[in-house]
């Protein structure tokens, strides 16, 4: 991007730009200062700029390079073609999406890994599938608030961040070792959302724990 458009921009603004364009060099140089320099003087952006954006360093670029995958992720799969599917239908092409965009990315992903397996980045880690998740089922047209709002993104974010480890060793023409794991993935969520709809009463959100235990002890 030029660098006049960077120009008008805060650092919330640039980070999610930056953060894609660090995904390039971090390949060879990892998540690391190099990198993000190499980054910003490619694209024509100050390097001590740059800097200021990610004072946290390599957890903070990955972090901006998800958040671009996440808009670029929903401009790739439109809420009109979304509006013809069905909910599996919808979670795959979604997730599908996000591969196709990390795809040219591989070792810059398989290093962000590394880096967000470290036990120091855990939290953070997990707040960057649950990010991933959310905006998924918010695309497809979620709007759960009670507890399926979590459920259902704590599953998601689980089998995501599953695919992304076999996505990263996947030799396969056309990643198809992936996909067949993603496929049997979410057909493991849809049986689970099936098997939880008869447990509340075909979608009754009134869950009583207390009423389920005393079931339990005094069956009908």
């Amino acid at each position: 991007m030029p660098a006049p458009e960077y120009s008008n921009m805060t650092l919330d603004e640039l980070r999610p730009y930056l953060g894609a364009a660090v995904a390039e060099d971090a390949a060879f140089d990892g998540w690391t200062t190099r990198a993000l320099t190499s980054a910003a003087t490619r694209v024509g952006l100050d390097p001590d700029v740059a800097h200021l954006a990610f004072p946290g360093g390599g957890a903070e670029m990955i972090d901006a390079w998800f958040a671009s995958i996440d808009g670029a992720m929903l401009l790739a799969v439109t809420p009109a073609s979304l509006a013809k599917m069905k909910i599996r239908e919808k979670i795959t092409a979604l997730v599908t999406a996000r591969l196709t965009l990390l795809a040219p990315h591989k070792e810059a992903l398989r290093r962000a890994q590394a880096i967000l397996a470290n036990p120091v980045n855990a939290k953070h880690t997990l707040q960057l599938g649950w990010r991933a998740a959310d905006a998924m089922w918010r695309a497809a047209g979620d709007t759960a608030t009670d507890y399926n709002h979590y459920t259902k993104r704590a599953i998601l974010g689980s089998v995501y961040g599953a695919t992304l480890l076999v996505f990263v060793n996947d030799n396969s023409t056309g990643f198809a070792d992936t996909h067949a794991f993603l496929a049997r993935r979410i057909e493991g969520i849809m049986r689970f959302e099936k098997a939880k709809a008869r447990f509340t009463g075909g979608g009754d959100m009134n869950f009583s724990l207390t009423r389920l235990l005393g079931r339990l002890r005094y069956p009908v």
